[in-house]
């Protein structure tokens, strides 16, 4: 588009062409015009509605300020909501480790009064530096405690599990006196017989006692045999499995039969002097796959010990897990 400019002070016309390009630099400063007034009316009648209320724009200015706020309520509510479902987990997650540790602690032998898991142990120490925590800062401490829960419920899980495991092998041992009321009148190994007088091998231990004596299942297991012997008179044999097996001769009455599942300390027969035997006793032998063990090694196991050991450790493993998870509390 041209303009042609004609004047008497000009000695010719002047011609003035506008292109798109000077069309849309002439738009935008008109809008730019119209922006920064626009802002300038704003600021001012906000400004004027502070210095001097002016009802209509005063109650714009409450309606804007009072639903922004509602909204920041909202969203606060909802993380408080988000926060607390979290939190009703982590709860959930800490009754499952205590009911894992009660139940741990129950298989190690920590007695109740020692060992709380529904108390808190005690703290305190000089008071540090500290500074509010922020609903990300709650929200990521909660997540992080939430895994370091499971972390520890897994980890009191496999604990349990393998401490079931040792008692079921323990109560496999035949480490448990098969006569409470005795003692040892022949040891395991080379003697003189007291039939021929000449030495020999002696594949078990006797326990003198007084004819009716209880005898008792040294471990549990599974009876094999339940019958009299020439030589072992009235003989019972108990399957503990893994190839270990116990032998209980020369006794008055047998109280179990083949097949029969026994356990540790049930009375399976009485003390008496059937077969080749010079008196009342009981002949005890302990095999393994079949060879002939000395019964000394396995009744002198110390369990308790054995037992106290483990549960003092797994104490100690308990204690510094609930303190652990007290102090991400």
């Amino acid at each position: 588009m041209q303009i042609i400019v004609v004047d008497k002070r000009l000695t010719r016309a002047r011609t003035i062409t506008l292109t798109r390009r000077h069309a849309a630099m002439a738009l935008s400063a008109a809008v730019l015009v119209v922006l920064v007034m626009s802002g300038m009316f704003s600021f001012l009648a906000v400004r004027a509605a502070s210095l001097f209320p002016v009802p209509v724009v005063s109650d714009v200015i409450s309606f804007i300020t009072r639903d922004e706020i509602e909204r920041q309520d909202q969203r606060v509510r909802d993380n408080v909501d988000a926060l607390a479902r979290k939190l009703g987990e982590v709860q959930a997650q800490l009754l499952r480790l205590d009911a894992l540790g009660e139940r741990v602690s129950r298989v190690i032998g920590i007695r109740p009064e020692e060992f709380r898991f529904q108390e808190l142990p005690g703290r305190g120490g000089a008071l540090p530096g500290s500074e509010s925590m922020t609903l990300q800062d709650l929200d990521v401490e909660l997540q992080r405690f939430s895994r370091s829960v499971d972390q520890r419920a897994d980890y009191l899980a496999i604990i349990e599990a393998e401490l079931q495991a040792h008692q079921v092998r323990e109560a496999l041992l035949p480490n448990s006196q098969p006569v409470a009321d005795g003692f040892v009148g022949s040891g395991f190994g080379w003697r003189t017989d007291p039939f021929t007088g000449r030495m020999a091998r002696h594949e078990g231990m006797d326990f003198a006692a007084p004819p009716g004596t209880p005898i008792h299942a040294a471990a549990g297991g599974v009876v094999l045999l339940a019958e009299f012997h020439p030589e072992y008179g009235n003989v019972v044999e108990i399957d503990h499995g893994n190839q270990l097996m116990t032998r209980y001769a020369h006794a008055l009455r047998i109280s179990v039969r083949p097949g029969d599942l026994v356990k540790r300390g049930q009375k399976i027969a009485e003390v008496g002097s059937t077969g080749r035997s010079t008196g009342p006793h009981l002949h005890f032998e302990v095999h393994s796959r079949g060879v002939a063990q000395n019964p000394s090694r396995f009744l002198a196991a110390p369990g308790s010990l054995l037992r106290r050991q483990a549960a003092d450790a797994a104490r100690v493993d308990l204690k510094g897990l609930a303190g652990a998870a007290t102090a991400r509390n």
